[in-house]
């Protein structure tokens, strides 16, 4: 079987645990993640028009009030493509446990017989 231009041995799976403490989060928490940046984003668009406004009405500088607003243009734009970007998956090597084997059970004790 082949997927994404691996091939993937149905035959053998690999059944050890992987360590938490390097699994990739969920996909939940990566999309509310995205979600939030898209939030934060698109509501900074609005503060910008207001002070492009305001900086036109109160002091008359029509070339900062333009550049305010430049700045403002792309946001949208750059909202979309964070969010509907997922971080890339990690090409590394999975992390499982492996049982160590030096066990205490293996290693051979002395005996002290009493009298």
């Amino acid at each position: 079987m082949e997927c994404g231009g691996s091939v993937v041995n149905s035959s053998h799976r690999d059944d050890t645990p992987v360590l938490i403490t390097e699994a990739q989060p969920s996909y939940d928490d990566q999309q509310a993640v995205r979600r939030r940046k898209y939030a934060i984003m698109m509501a900074s668009r609005i503060p910008c028009l207001i002070a492009a406004a305001l900086v036109y009405q109160t002091w008359h500088l029509w070339w900062l009030s333009l550049i305010i607003l430049a700045v403002s243009i792309p946001l949208p734009w750059m909202a979309v493509l964070i969010a509907n970007d997922r971080p890339a998956r990690k090409r590394e090597q999975v992390n499982r446990f492996r049982r160590s084997a030096r066990s205490l059970e293996s290693r051979s004790h002395q005996v002290i017989e009493g009298a």
